[in-house]
């Protein structure tokens, strides 16, 4: 298979679990290149993400690595993926890859629970409270990019009404509810859509008031991702110049405990409801 130049960060999610299953075993590059019949720099480039790997040649090195978890490898090997495109990869050459990898990310994705202290959840959002947000970029954003961001944003919603949707939890902090991107009418519109979705099943909206004193991290964006077994959960965390994924044990127990503190300083979804309503009223 050829080299890839850009790989996406699930491709080199993969590779770094392959790497770990290697190193857990304590075998070396060599044997491993012995196993599949490559040369040592093929095995570095599977390991980064730069080349594509079958599944037949991942469960023999997943066998020959004595790794006995049935469940992690089974999700591997759907990590190898099938040739079909994902519907993001038609914004690919046109929006920043961190924010497809967003999206590819989502949409593999068990559940995800979000952490905000200044900005409403990003599947939560209207297109008029992103597009405000995307307007308010440094350096500014043409129109056009405006646009194409806001309509990715959108897109990516549809992992909440699919036909297995996922779960969704956002804990939003009460000043993302009082701050007014976009003015009064974009701002009530935003808060009703909060309210409204939190009606379904599979979306959770939890207000921490002002009340609840200090919160852990600042006010960082915190995304964590289940995956389809814990090994492969995720955090993805925003910054100024781009998303920052991490995966690291003592990473995701932190961003768990960030998230578990936000859970029990927050209100209950009814209280929720009541909450944003009385604010949207008061706009």
């Amino acid at each position: 298979m050829p080299p890839r130049s850009t790989p996406t960060e699930r491709q080199k999610r993969l590779g770094a679990e392959l790497r770990k299953m290697r190193l857990a075993a304590d075998a070396t590059t060599e044997y491993a290149a012995g196993l599949l019949g490559l040369d040592r720099t093929k095995v570095s480039n599977i390991e980064s993400g730069v080349r594509a790997i079958s599944t037949d040649r991942l469960r023999t090195l997943a066998c020959n690595y004595a790794c006995r978890d049935k469940a992690y490898v089974d999700a591997l090997v759907d990590m190898v993926g099938t040739r079909k495109r994902g519907w993001w990869e038609v914004y690919r050459g046109q929006i920043p890859a961190g924010l497809l990898d967003i999206a590819e990310l989502e949409w593999h994705s068990k559940s995800v629970r979000v952490g905000l202290a200044m900005i409403m959840p990003g599947l939560l959002q209207t297109d008029s409270y992103a597009r405000t947000l995307f307007g308010a970029a440094l350096p500014p954003l043409s129109p056009a990019e405006v646009e194409l961001r806001v309509a990715l944003r959108l897109q990516r919603q549809q992992v909440l009404y699919r036909e297995e949707p996922i779960t969704y939890i956002g804990y939003v902090h009460e000043a993302a509810l009082r701050i007014e991107f976009g003015g009064v009418k974009v701002m009530r519109a935003q808060l009703d859509r909060l309210c409204e979705v939190s009606e379904r099943d599979n979306i959770g909206v939890r207000v921490i008031p002002f009340n609840a004193g200090a919160f852990p991290g600042a006010g960082q964006a915190v995304v964590y991702a289940e995956g389809p077994v814990p090994q492969l959960d995720t955090v993805e965390l925003d910054s100024a110049h781009g998303p920052e994924f991490t995966h690291g044990q003592s990473q995701l127990d932190k961003y768990r405990a960030h998230l578990d503190w936000m859970e029990a300083a927050s209100l209950p979804p009814s209280a929720s409801r009541d909450f944003i309503h009385t604010i949207a009223r008061q706009l």
